[in-house]
């Protein structure tokens, strides 16, 4: 299974999912050590915010996108593209992926935004 980490430094998950420009790319099963297999950089006019469901997006290459605070718009922008919204207090990716298949993911934090979500 692929998931993509949202990141800023390249090496903790990043807050706002549908704004980052930097996500990491880890393969990952059940049981095992998730792998980081690459990096997705995203021009300004591809950050998940602006694109919204229209079209193919480079995300749409993994099954799951980790983040954390990331608000009800960018959740449901995720599904809508058949992908599974992680949101995790966690600041290590690995951490984050093997949280999530034991069913564990830490709770993040609430969004706080001063605008609205259009989902």
């Amino acid at each position: 299974m692929k998931f993509a980490v949202a990141t800023q430094d390249g090496q903790t998950v990043a807050t706002h999912g549908g704004r980052a420009r930097l996500f990491l790319i880890f393969e990952a099963e059940a049981g095992q050590e998730p792998r980081r297999t690459g990096r997705l950089e995203l021009g300004e006019e591809a950050i998940l915010h602006r694109h919204g469901d229209g079209g193919p997006h480079p995300i749409d290459q993994v099954q799951a996108v980790v983040a954390g605070t990331s608000g009800q718009g960018f959740i449901n922008h995720m599904r809508r593209r058949g992908i599974e919204p992680v949101v995790t207090g966690e600041s290590d990716p690995a951490t984050a992926i093997k949280d999530w298949f034991a069913g564990t993911v830490k709770p993040a934090a609430p969004a706080e935004h001063p605008h609205e979500h259009h989902d």
